[in-house]
């Protein structure tokens, strides 16, 4: 115990480097630069300060604050002639002597300060990249006409800022970097899984969070299942307003099928509601919270694998349980432009492009064109592997934007590659945690535990969180759990997931605690224990 105790300790407080503040100056860095790179900026911050690009930082508007003293930088490098990328590094006075990179969101672009904000608290060196544009997470016109920005986005601008990024952490520090790890969620998860296909040295580990991994068939995916639900006058369509009605239907007929009535689908995989108890055709039904027998069908469609007319998988559908964020996929007027801004500004470069000229076609093109070569879809991790790497990945199972079994999938297809099928041929350094009740990387809708220490969950708690309040530990936090992993042997088998009586507010009181197990365990109560305890829990 007292020898673990010291491990956090150096994971979380680092040694205390005597660096002058004349030290955090743009000639710090310069020399190390290659030519088509520049210093924007270098900024000292003192201790409970705040940093970003406010406003201007079209995604991530929001600063971190409550810092520690540290050096922020910001360069940028230009990759061709119509592109360019930037990076923000903070370079905290008390270092771990760590380095960790975090991932984005969406198609936005901007320097992910507060999940870099999240990063420092533990002591590491922090960067993040901008994807090489500024928008929000939706906004796909920086792509139209322009092949290079979508390399940027695709891979370069992550694999440029890794790279770059350690020459000057180590340049700033004057010493070797010990260990490098990466973090991020949805995109953020896609970056962190390419840049370990094409470049697996870059971290000795990753976590990598409901991962956005296969844009060729993800995005269309998202644009095919939006045409169920269209056209927004046709009577298949289901109103917005349906869906918490739904959601409370797929608790009432899923919940009790891990044993346990909860309130949360635990084993989604084994339900498939039928709506046909609030149909519409029901005596007495409530007109305003009911579903017709085509309503119903296009449930059955958001649920249901999408296949091709030959019945090839072209990716998995939706869960029973992530009802409430269907909004993020069943727009009301058109598709979501997670799906159709890709088709026209990433794809086809044809803005003019409507969801009515759908078909199977626009998969297919996606993997033939390749734009951007965005997609992580190489199932071969061996050469990581040979070098010590570890890796978790884990998926929400209530979320209602990425399939959750997308991230099981590719878990498997490694499996397949490296070891004929067989997962534990592959535990010894890939991991995969399934969170019930935890929507797209963070929170809950029904009070499942969701927070520990996942991509971007430290932000969505506060501006001036970092890990799991009052849980900064290996036994609740996946990064330390992670760490424990690479540096000193002890895999992670599971980690503590918490939830408060308000789910994003970690000063209210804890409502529930559960283990999350390495796939394929479950979590299964003891029959006896209080039921929001963790220790009433075990791995199965």
């Amino acid at each position: 115990m007292a020898s673990l105790v010291a491990l956090l300790l150096a994971f979380c407080l680092g040694t205390k480097h005597a660096l002058a503040a004349g030290l955090c100056d743009a000639s710090t860095f310069a020399g190390v630069l290659p030519e088509n790179a520049t210093v924007r900026s270098a900024d000292h911050v003192a201790r409970g300060g705040t940093y970003g690009d406010g406003l201007l930082d079209l995604n991530y508007p929001i600063q971190p604050t409550g810092l520690p003293e540290l050096c922020a930088v910001t360069i940028l490098v230009n990759t061709s002639s119509t592109s360019s990328f930037r990076f923000g590094l903070f370079l905290p006075t008390v270092w771990n002597n760590r380095y960790l990179v975090v991932g984005n969101g969406g198609f936005g672009g901007g320097i992910n300060w507060l999940d870099m904000g999240n990063g420092v608290g533990y002591g590491f060196a922090v960067v993040s990249t901008d994807t090489g544009h500024n928008s929000i997470s939706t906004d796909i016109g920086w792509a139209l006409d322009n092949p290079e920005k979508k390399e940027d986005w695709g891979w370069r601008s992550i694999y440029g800022t890794t790279n770059l990024g350690k020459a000057l952490v180590e340049a700033y520090y004057d010493k070797q970097i010990a260990y490098s790890y990466y973090h991020g969620c949805s995109t953020g998860g896609r970056q962190g899984l390419k840049q370990v296909q094409i470049s697996p040295d870059s971290f000795d580990g990753a976590i990598i969070g409901s991962s956005a991994w296969y844009v060729s068939h993800l995005n269309p995916w998202v644009t095919k299942v939006g045409t169920y639900n269209l056209p927004f006058n046709a009577p298949n369509h289901i109103n917005a307003s349906l869906f918490p009605v739904m959601a409370a239907e797929a608790v009432k007929q899923c919940d009790a099928l891990d044993g346990v009535e909860d309130g949360i689908i635990s084993a989604p995989s084994k339900c498939a509601p039928d709506y046909t108890t609030i149909s519409c055709d029901k005596a007495g039904a409530n007109v305003s919270a009911c579903l017709t027998e085509t309503q119903i069908q296009t449930a059955k469609n958001v649920y249901a694998d999408y296949r091709s007319s030959s019945g090839e998988l072209l990716y998995h559908g939706l869960l029973p349980g992530c009802e409430n964020q269907w909004y993020l996929v069943l727009n009301q007027n058109d598709t979501s432009p997670y799906g159709i801004n890709y088709i026209r500004d990433f794809l086809y470069d044809d803005p003019s492009w409507y969801w009515t000229e759908y078909n199977d076609s626009v998969v297919y093109d996606g993997e033939r064109l390749k734009p951007g070569h965005a997609t992580a879809d190489d199932y071969d991790l061996s050469e990581f592997k040979e070098l010590g790497g570890k890796m978790v990945i884990y998926h929400g199972l209530a979320d209602g934007l990425i399939p959750p079994d997308g991230s099981k999938y590719y878990y498997e297809q490694v499996a397949e590659t490296m070891a004929d099928g067989d997962i534990s041929g592959i535990q010894d350094f890939f991991r995969y945690m399934e969170v019930p009740g935890m929507g797209h990387c963070w929170s809950t809708s029904v009070g499942a535990p969701w927070a520990f220490g996942g991509g971007s969950q430290a932000a969505a708690l506060g501006t001036n969180v970092w890990s799991v309040p009052g849980f900064k530990d290996a036994q609740h936090d996946v990064l330390l759990a992670l760490m424990q992993w690479v540096e000193n042997g002890t895999a992670v088998d599971s980690v503590v997931a918490t939830t408060w009586q308000n789910p994003t507010n970690a000063s209210t009181p804890v409502l529930r605690q559960r283990p999350l197990c390495v796939y394929p365990k479950v979590a299964k109560y003891d029959g006896e224990g209080d039921v929001d305890e963790a220790t009433s829990w075990s791995c199965e």
